[in-house]
């Protein structure tokens, strides 16, 4: 074998171990989108929350829910309860494609079954940004056009 036949077969050795390596993925490894739905979920499951930004539409209407602590029970169930008032919801995240490992492709779904400001709140929103202490979702409306946008701080 001369030194071009050597050249030719080590280019080829390592483009065959370069295809093989970045196409293996670890099955027993979570994907990062696993990572980021656990991560989300477990910090609203810790402490109470207020609700910092609500833009329906346009419309600055946070002043609805001030004074109000949310609870993202680990069960499911949200509690949004003031000095005056409680009541009471689900939430949940979902991966809408799990194809993707981005935090924009999970819904971070809230429902309250009531016929007041809270049900503004029922939607599949998309979450911005998470950290430990604060979580920023968006909505952009199917019917209207119009964009969401809810922000929930730890307190």
């Amino acid at each position: 074998m001369n030194a071009r036949d050597i050249k030719t077969t080590l280019l080829i050795c390592l483009i065959a171990l370069f295809s093989i390596t970045s196409c293996t993925k670890p099955e027993n490894n979570p994907s990062i989108n696993d990572q980021t739905q656990t991560q989300v979920e477990d910090n609203v499951q810790t402490g109470s929350w207020r609700i910092t930004k609500f833009i329906d539409s346009g419309d600055d209407e946070t002043n609805h829910f001030v004074g109000y602590n949310f609870t993202f029970e680990i069960t499911g169930a949200l509690v949004a309860e003031s000095s005056s008032n409680t009541f009471s919801g689900t939430w949940s995240i979902s991966d809408k494609n799990s194809s993707e490992d981005s935090i924009d492709d999970l819904d971070f779904n809230i429902h309250f079954n009531l016929n007041n400001d809270f049900e503004e709140l029922n939607d599949d929103w998309d979450i911005i940004s998470q950290t430990t202490t604060k979580v920023e979702l968006i909505d952009v409306s199917g019917g209207n056009g119009g964009t969401d946008y809810l922000t929930f701080e730890k307190n």
